[in-house]
């Protein structure tokens, strides 16, 4: 059997961008899966795990989507063909989704803030966008008594 890239050639070991402030800042809604525009010499940067989308959010243009503050870093062997790193970056939603999406902003004030960057089963890099609402900052520190409580109960719970 050949070496190389095939269809059995596992994508779960490229790196993926994280941001997990996102779920300390917010409380989570909703969350979808889309698609995202990426240029050739992005998707070799981020098939290397440079780039980050802890400051990155989603807003609408027109009627399209598009996400703001991601920075993906530039390639290192590439020529003369170089990306911006910040550029806003549009992403691929069904037209329904979009809608509800739109609606559910503009009516209740929510958020849309990528939670992660990871490759899908064909190859192909997607977005796992949330729908947010801000927490307060009472609403961060129980979040952080919660989490604390339930840590020392897991520990105590080992012990035994």
């Amino acid at each position: 059997m050949a070496k190389g890239g095939g269809k059995d050639q596992k994508r779960s070991e490229t790196p993926t961008l994280g941001n997990p402030k996102a779920r300390f800042k917010y409380d989570i809604v909703e969350r979808v899966e889309c698609g995202i525009v990426l240029l050739g010499t992005e998707v070799k940067s981020l098939r290397e795990g440079r780039g980050s989308i802890e400051e990155a959010y989603a807003r609408f243009k027109g009627t399209d989507l598009w996400i703001v503050g991601m920075h993906v870093d530039e390639y290192r062997s590439s020529g003369y063909s170089k990306h911006e790193p910040r550029r806003p970056r549009k992403l691929l939603l069904h037209r329904l989704e979009l809608t509800h999406l739109r609606d559910e902003v503009e009516r209740r004030g929510y958020t849309l803030v990528p939670l992660r960057v990871y490759w899908g089963d064909r190859g192909i890099a997607k977005v796992d966008l949330a729908l947010v609402k801000g927490r307060k900052l009472h609403d961060k520190r129980a979040a952080d008594r919660e989490k604390t409580a339930k840590r020392e109960m897991d520990r105590a719970m080992r012990r035994r």
